[in-house]
């Protein structure tokens, strides 16, 4: 990967959609130029999701919440039994295996507090391998972003 190369992911992730006219005029490179190497971005996984980021405040006043799980015990088996489920669960945003007092940070999204209610009992309440989970509800959100700074 050259400064080429990251000079077409730093445009991407603040518009995915630009045309590769306009990003081979950004960046000075020929739109055919900047589609080869799209396409070579995209094959080695460089590039691994482009899709549409919704704001959910705007969207239908989903909240966000952030969540601290607590295993009871860390055997491996335990731990990836949990990470599925959360790769699985919809409403889990983001999750982050940890190092320190706690083992799982989630960013849950919800339409409302009833149905987060909800969703802590199928997550959290019936896994006797949880030995507890902290939330946070977040007020506003000021910034929420998956770039990498380039």
């Amino acid at each position: 990967m050259d400064l080429l190369d990251k000079k077409i992911l730093d445009q991407l992730q603040k518009n995915n959609r630009i045309s590769s006219e306009s990003l081979g005029a950004t960046i000075g490179l020929s739109a055919t130029a900047c589609q080869r190497r799209l396409k070579k971005l995209r094959k080695s996984n460089v590039i691994g999701k482009e899709v549409a980021v919704l704001n959910g405040i705007e969207f239908d006043s989903y909240v966000t919440v952030i969540v601290e799980v607590t295993m009871s015990q860390g055997s491996v088996e335990i731990i990836e039994k949990f990470k599925l489920r959360m790769q699985e669960c919809e409403q889990v945003q983001q999750c982050f295996y940890v190092a320190g007092h706690i083992d799982f940070i989630l960013i849950v999204t919800s339409k409302n507090m009833m149905e987060y209610e909800k969703l802590t009992k199928k997550l959290f309440f019936f896994d006797n391998n949880i030995q507890k989970f902290h939330s946070t509800v977040s007020m506003e959100n000021v910034k929420v972003g998956l770039s990498i700074p380039i």
